[in-house]
């Protein structure tokens, strides 16, 4: 079992999303800033370069649906506010403020723009960003969002040393610029090979700030 607050903030958990969070109290979190999936592993994977690119093998596995209800319910009972990518697919509550990511160089294969539900009582806001930003470092993830994109987020829908949640964290976007911009970070994810990446991604980028975190890994189980 993991304690609250000492085995999560600022921590990298390996597990469960679903079962990590049954362990937090209510409205710990100030916001949850994720991507689930999407459930279009299959699509992707059957054409085009996305078939190709060994970056995607493991969609089959992990994005076959989209997650189930009772992973949305944990994290409207845990968080005050929530931005989810891809919120149309859930069953979400209605609300007026959604974000637009605008991809100024997408390819082919992908769809212009991107939506995020969000929590917020706002209008609607369009961000414009390139799928691959000048300086941006290669992917580790196939569905990872620019650093830029995320940033822009947690500068408009948070505030220093509030705390910020991604049940599905990939490889570590959200841990980052949390961490970047004075935020205390929660990151969950499955997959053992993405944690490492996360875990090193998180090293990597945030040498300026990491001397203020406590170590960054914690497994469930």
């Amino acid at each position: 079992m993991l304690k609250w607050p000492e085995d999560f903030l600022n921590r990298i958990i390996q597990g469960d999303c679903l079962e990590v969070m049954k362990q937090m109290p209510d409205k710990c979190v100030d916001l949850v800033l994720t991507d689930p999936p999407y459930g279009l592993g299959r699509k992707m994977h059957d054409g085009g370069t996305w078939s190709t690119n060994p970056m995607y093998d493991n969609m089959l596995q992990w994005d076959i649906k989209p997650v189930g209800d009772e992973y949305i319910q944990e994290i409207l009972r845990i968080s005050k506010n929530q931005v989810v990518w891809g919120g149309h697919l859930y069953n979400l509550p209605k609300n007026r403020c959604w974000i637009s990511w605008s991809k100024s160089n997408s390819p082919p294969s992908m769809g212009d723009f991107e939506l995020a539900w969000t929590s917020f009582d706002e209008p609607c806001r369009q961000f414009d960003c390139p799928v691959n930003p000048p300086g941006h470092l290669p992917r580790k993830h196939p569905t990872q969002k620019p650093m830029r994109l995320f940033k822009w987020i947690l500068k408009n829908y948070s505030d220093q040393n509030q705390i910020i949640l991604d049940p599905f964290l990939g490889s570590g976007t959200t841990a980052i610029a949390a961490a970047q911009l004075g935020r205390k970070f929660i990151g969950v994810e499955i997959s053992e090979a993405y944690v490492e990446i996360a875990r090193e991604r998180l090293k990597r980028e945030t040498q300026q700030t990491n001397m203020f975190l406590p170590n960054a890994g914690t497994k469930l189980g």
